[in-house]
C-alpha cells in the first residue's frame, strides 16, 4: 500500500527496498527518494549508518501517530526529522571522548577470518546478496551460504545485518 501526500511518498520499506535489484540499488533509492526510516531499534550507529546513506529521517515506530504524520509532512518539505531519543543519544555519541574501542575489536575479529571469509564479509558489508556475492567472487551460492555460517560462528552473530555492522564499526568497508 502506498500513501501520496504533497511532497512524499509513503510505503512499505520492504515494498521499496523489493524494488531494488541489490543493495547498491537499494542505497541509490535511499538517495533519490526522501525516507524515514521507521524501526524498532534506536541505536545511535544505525541512526548514523541511515542518515550517512541518505535518510532524511529517523524515527521510532513508537512515536506517536501524530509525530508521525507531521514527520512526513516536514520530510516532504524537505525538513529532515529524528526522534527525540535518538537525537539525545547522537548528541551523546558526538559528545563522548574519543574512540570507544568499537574499531579496534572488530578490526580484530575480522583479522582472525580467512582471506575468502573476509572478502564475502566486507560483501555483505556493502549490502549484496549470496547470489551477488557468488558472482562477484565467482563461487557457488552454496558457498557463498557456507561462508556466511562460518561467520555467524566466527563473528558470534546470528544475522547478516551484525556482520555488516561489524565491517562498519572495523572501517575497513
Amino acid at each position: 500500500m502506498s500513501v501520496g501526500l504533497p511532497g512524499a511518498l509513503v510505503r512499505p520499506i520492504r515494498t521499496a527496498v523489493g524494488e531494488a535489484a541489490d543493495g547498491e540499488a537499494g542505497l541509490e533509492l535511499v538517495r533519490r527518494e526522501r525516507v524515514i526510516v521507521l524501526t524498532t531499534f534506536d541505536t545511535d550507529e544505525m541512526a548514523l549508518t541511515a542518515l550517512r546513506h541518505g535518510a532524511a529521517g529517523f524515527l521510532l515506530k513508537d512515536s506517536p501517530p501524530a509525530d508521525l504524520v507531521d514527520a512526513v509532512h516536514r520530510v516532504g518539505a524537505g525538513r529532515p526529522i529524528l526522534s527525540p531519543s535518538v537525537t539525545a543519544q547522537l548528541i551523546a555519541a558526538v559528545a563522548a571522548p574519543g574512540d570507544d574501542g568499537r574499531r579496534a575489536r572488530a578490526q580484530a575479529v575480522l583479522d582472525r577470518l580467512t582471506d575468502r571469509e573476509r572478502e564475502v564479509a566486507l560483501a555483505i558489508g556493502r549490502g549484496l546478496s549470496n547470489a551477488d556475492i557468488a558472482r562477484e567472487l565467482y563461487l557457488g551460492v552454496a558457498t557463498v551460504k557456507t561462508h556466511v555460517g562460518h561467520l555467524f560462528t566466527k563473528l558470534d552473530v546470528v544475522n547478516r545485518v551484525q556482520i555488516a555492522r561489524t565491517v562498519h564499526d572495523a572501517d575497513v568497508g
